[in-house]
Order: structure tokens, then sequence, then C-alpha cells
């Protein structure tokens, strides 16, 4: 069945990082098979889910909204089959569950999401 699991979220200080990662089963994320555009959302209370980073699994282009430009880094790790959110340099204001979504097709896929709470 295909699945995502997201992992590596947690309270962090202001001006820490955390490593997000969003584990792919049944769905490959290599540059070998069809081409999956996978991203990063948020949610925070009482707002709409936004999204944050993309990456498309075919030749790598990336998109960032513009509040987490040059802090966050998406990326694919091939060998682990995962999509990573590298978060430096967090603010308060970036406290959300984060999801992974992936759309291929005709098909998507969301995981059940990981709390990132930044705070001192």
């Amino acid at each position: 069945q295909d699945k995502l699991v997201e992992s590596g979220g947690g309270l962090v200080q202001p001006g820490g990082s955390l490593r997000l990662s969003c584990a792919a089963s049944g769905i490959a994320f290599n540059g070998y098979s069809t081409n999956k555009r996978v991203a990063w959302y948020r949610q925070a209370p009482g707002f709409s889910r936004e999204l944050v980073a993309r990456i498309n699994t075919i030749g790598g282009s990336t998109f960032y909204a513009d509040f987490v430009k040059g802090r966050f880094t998406i990326s694919v790790d091939n060998a682990k089959n995962t999509v990573d959110l590298q978060m430096n340099s967090l603010k308060p204001e970036d406290t959300a569950v984060y999801y992974c979504n992936a759309l291929w097709g005709m098909n998507e896929r969301w995981g059940q999401g990981t709390q990132v709470t930044v705070s001192s």
C-alpha cells in the first residue's frame, strides 16, 4: 500500500535546526521511476495548510515559499527513498504540523504529519 510517513519533528529553540524526513513505502522517489512532485506543507492552529517547499524527483527542480527561502532546503535521498526538509534558523512562526505530500499522475498521498514547535 502506498504510504508516506513523516519523522524528525520536535521542540527546538529559536535559531535552531531540525531535519524532517518523509519516508515512502510503495512509492519510488528515485530518478528512474515516474516523476513525483513531493512537497512539504504546514498547518498552524487556526490557519490554512500552506505550501513550504516542493521538489520534482526527476530533474530535482525545487520551489520554496518566500517565508522559508534561504533557511529551508528540500532534497531527495535516493538511498533511503525519502524526501527531506532541512530547516535552519527556525523562528517561532515556523511552529506547525508539517505534512508530506506526493503527487504523480492521478495519484496523491499525504502523510500523517509531524509536529514542529519553535519556542524558548
